[in-house]
């Protein structure tokens, strides 16, 4: 295909509250007045940012990943958005991507934000994911992975179109998030997506929203602020290609490898 149709939900999340949030998200995607591709939702968007895992969280086989699908194949879209997953006795922060038949893909946050004490709760991912979806080459991240360049680096072994992030972003760090989403674009000549939470957690972290999409210029495609429901866009190969045509200073990058760690 050449184009993607990409729908990005931002939205309030209710605390501890995964059917809540579930049923909010379902009334948001009702807006949708057309196909897309893909749809976006925040991390951990069944319970907001937590550290609450051993009360919190799902299984593979619960309700959510069960919602999630419904969804899929109900918009013939890839669903994706971050949960609070227990697997083998260790919790998660687990974006899924889940398609419209039903089968599933997932990334384990690999960079764990220290300041909340989530490395003392959570086990890392060790590996990234890139997806391909309708013709398009996608990197699922998510948060706090933004500041990290390295890890978010388009290689050539594992090139991606559109670099995407769902996040739990506070407010008090606004201008970080909104600078490091368009530097991450213009670095890897791609777009990059970012769907963050808006409202007020029940810590008193207050989320400003500003999702957004961009293209591999760093210009806005989408830009949201603080409002609430669905937004969507159609991205263009052709535009990508073009540009990467003419411009070509990933050609020009300095050679390594990402390895791939594991746990000691």
């Amino acid at each position: 295909m050449s184009h993607l149709t990409v729908s990005l939900v931002q939205t309030a999340l209710h605390w501890h509250d995964a059917a809540a949030n579930r049923a909010a998200i379902a009334q948001h995607l009702k807006q949708l007045t057309g196909p897309t591709d893909l749809i976006v939702l925040p991390e951990m968007f069944t319970t907001s940012f937590s550290m609450e895992a051993q009360s919190q969280a799902e299984t593979m086989a619960g309700a959510t990943v069960a919602w999630l699908r419904e969804q899929a194949a109900a918009h013939q879209a890839v669903v994706t958005g971050s949960v609070i997953i227990e697997e083998d006795g260790a919790y998660y922060n687990r974006l899924l991507w889940v398609r419209p038949d039903g089968s599933l893909s997932y990334y384990d946050k690999r960079h764990l934000f220290t300041l909340a004490g989530e490395q003392q709760t959570y086990t890392p991912g060790h590996s990234r994911l890139v997806e391909e979806w309708r013709g398009w080459r996608i990197c699922p991240l998510v948060c706090y992975d933004l500041r990290f360049p390295v890890w978010s680096r388009n290689q050539p072994v594992a090139p991606y179109d559109l670099l995407l992030y769902v996040a739990n972003w506070p407010a008090v760090r606004r201008t970080a998030w909104m600078t490091l989403l368009r530097a991450r674009a213009i670095e890897n000549v791609a777009c990059a997506l970012g769907v963050n939470r808006i409202g007020q957690d029940a810590l008193g972290h207050d989320y400003a929203g500003d999702s957004a999409l961009i293209d591999a210029k760093g210009n806005y495609l989408v830009e949201i602020n603080d409002q609430a429901g669905v937004f969507t866009h159609t991205l263009h190969r052709a535009d990508l290609d073009e540009f990467r045509a003419k411009f070509t200073a990933l050609n020009d990058g300095d050679a390594f490898e990402l390895l791939s760690t594991q746990p000691s």
